[in-house]
């Protein structure tokens, strides 16, 4: 991943096909397979994140009521007839469009920009003198090259309210397509909850790649982060992505509660801070931590390790050898 744009299977091409067919087409792929799996958490998770009721009973039974309450809200069936599992498993996949163009837009930005964000900052790395400190140095610019290409994904974040309040509040489309949308409310609305999702991306992409990068330097004795193996990516990315995860869940909540408000409606996230307060408490920041990390982690993770891959078989490497192989015809 880290300078990938100087593999030996590229050296002679245009940085667009280097591109495409490297880390860009990787993230791609990675992307639309994380969409099929993981979007259903992705729900579920959004959904506690913007419930305000308390969703921990006196018992087991009275949780799991109240989690299925929160998780299928909306689902409707005939009057006595129970949700076939079909049907429940199709109302956690609401915005799976939406969430096409978000997720694989977004893998593309983090997983194929941080390579050249590294490679910028280790071009300048002379002009920053923690840069130049070592092993530290190095996880430093990693983590630093995550920051920026993290917080640079905001552009990105009318596809996530869509997501979102497909995801959690639908009236508010009222069965619009995009396109329409973003002609009538405009890009103020369209960009609701800019700050906070900034806020958010900053440390959780920093993290990601910064905790990744400590686990290859300090776990495996990786001087060369690109020459991780499948498994040596995909344990080192299960610490970044837990860290992120874990640290940037509070700020998640608040950014869900701002972005699946009504086009009508409006929160700010310090608004958004102060009620969840007054109304339920501190630990209602950490709600939809358990499915996020269930899916979220193993979601970076998937695809983090799986752009590795891809990048390294889009451009004729050995993804575990390191050596280049023959295309297939």
């Amino acid at each position: 991943m880290h300078g990938a744009a100087h593999d030996q299977g590229s050296s002679s091409s245009s940085p667009i096909r280097a591109l495409v067919f490297g880390p860009g087409g990787a993230a791609t792929l990675a992307g639309a397979m994380e969409i099929s799996i993981f979007h259903p958490f992705d729900t579920i998770s959004k959904r506690l994140m913007s419930n305000e009721h308390r969703v921990i009973g006196s018992s087991v039974k009275e949780t799991m009521n109240n989690f299925t309450a929160v998780a299928f809200k909306g689902l409707k069936t005939q009057p006595g007839v129970r949700p076939t599992f079909l049907q429940r498993v199709q109302h956690l996949y609401p915005g799976s469009l939406f969430a096409v163009y978000y997720k694989v837009s977004q893998r593309f930005v983090k997983f194929a920009g941080q390579p050249y964000a590294k490679d910028y900052l280790e071009k300048h790395k002379e002009q920053v003198p923690m840069f130049r400190n070592g092993k530290r140095g190095q996880m430093l610019m990693e983590a630093t090259a995550g920051c920026l290409v993290g917080v640079s994904e905001v552009v990105l974040l009318p596809f996530d309210r869509l997501k979102v309040l497909s995801q959690t509040n639908q009236a508010a489309l009222q069965g619009r397509g995009m396109i329409s949308i973003f002609v009538q409310e405009g890009p103020r609305k369209m960009y609701a909850g800019l700050v906070i999702t900034a806020t958010r991306n900053a440390p959780g992409s920093f993290l990601l790649f910064g905790g990744t990068a400590l686990t290859k330097e300090y776990a495996f004795g990786l001087k060369d982060y690109r020459s991780a193996t499948f498994l040596q990516n995909v344990a080192a990315s299960t610490v970044g992505a837990m860290m992120g995860v874990f640290v940037t869940s509070p700020i998640d909540v608040l950014k869900t509660r701002v972005q699946n408000k009504g086009f009508g409606e409006k929160m700010t996230a310090w608004q958004a801070f102060t009620n969840i307060m007054k109304v339920e408490g501190p630990h209602a920041f950490f709600k939809g931590i358990t499915p996020k990390m269930i899916a979220t982690s193993p979601r970076l993770v998937f695809s983090y390790t799986l752009s590795q891959y891809f990048t390294r078989m889009l451009r004729g490497l050995d993804p575990e050898r390191k050596k280049t192989v023959a295309p297939v015809a």
